[in-house]
């Protein structure tokens, strides 16, 4: 069952980001440049915008990775530690 945003949080763009994270099934990935794709926008803005994110996990940003395969960040942080336990409880392996 998909997630559906409370009113009143997040910008229009922040909230069409959320929307399309929410549809990322579980144990599957997506990058910040699909997802810029989708929405018209940048990498970096998609970026932004998920650091912003009050609904993890339920807007699930841990399944949207760098190009090349790279983690990213997590939670506005550098925390590819976490966000690798949290891929790995969804049976996503990641390059070490």
């Amino acid at each position: 069952m998909r997630f559906v945003l409370p009113a009143g949080k997040g910008t229009s763009f922040q909230r069409r980001v959320w929307v399309l994270c929410s549809s990322i099934p579980r144990g599957q990935v997506r990058t910040y440049g699909w997802m810029a794709g989708k929405l018209h926008s940048s990498p970096r803005a998609v970026g932004q915008a998920l650091k912003a994110n009050p609904f993890a996990p339920r807007v699930p940003c841990h399944r949207v990775i760098a190009a090349g395969g790279m983690l990213g960040g997590y939670a506005g942080k550098m925390n590819s530690a976490k966000k690798r336990r949290m891929l790995a409880r969804e049976g996503v392996k990641c390059a070490p």
